[in-house]
């Protein structure tokens, strides 16, 4: 019988960047950190966007979590959309289509938290 793998999605949509710093990123961090869940990714999509393509602070941020085992995912649609694509990747996030990835998420094995 094979061991259940507890995955979590945290679907990152605001552009709020107090969102960002008080949940999203605190969150995320602390569920690797703490091991709350085998396999955390952060994606991502619309408004939040722009704002980690921009805000210096919150990018600080992103290779901490990477070293600490979390998934970076953006959707490329909106990051080309918002001319964000090559910066994104510059900072270490993998950036690529989400409808299918994101249908699969919806339909498996994962929990899901939207902000």
């Amino acid at each position: 019988m094979a061991e259940k793998v507890d995955k979590l999605v945290v679907l990152w949509t605001s552009g709020d960047r107090s969102v960002a710093e008080h949940m999203v990123f605190m969150y995320t961090l602390n569920s690797k950190l703490h091991s709350w869940w085998d396999e955390v990714t952060l994606l991502i999509w619309g408004a939040s966007t722009s704002l980690i393509a921009v805000d210096e602070e919150l990018q600080e941020q992103l290779p901490l979590m990477k070293e600490a085992g979390v998934n970076l995912l953006a959707c490329k649609r909106c990051a080309d959309i918002l001319g964000v694509s090559s910066k994104l990747e510059d900072l270490g996030i993998e950036v690529k289509y989400m409808g299918q990835p994101f249908t699969e998420i919806l339909k498996g094995d994962y929990k899901l938290i939207t902000i």
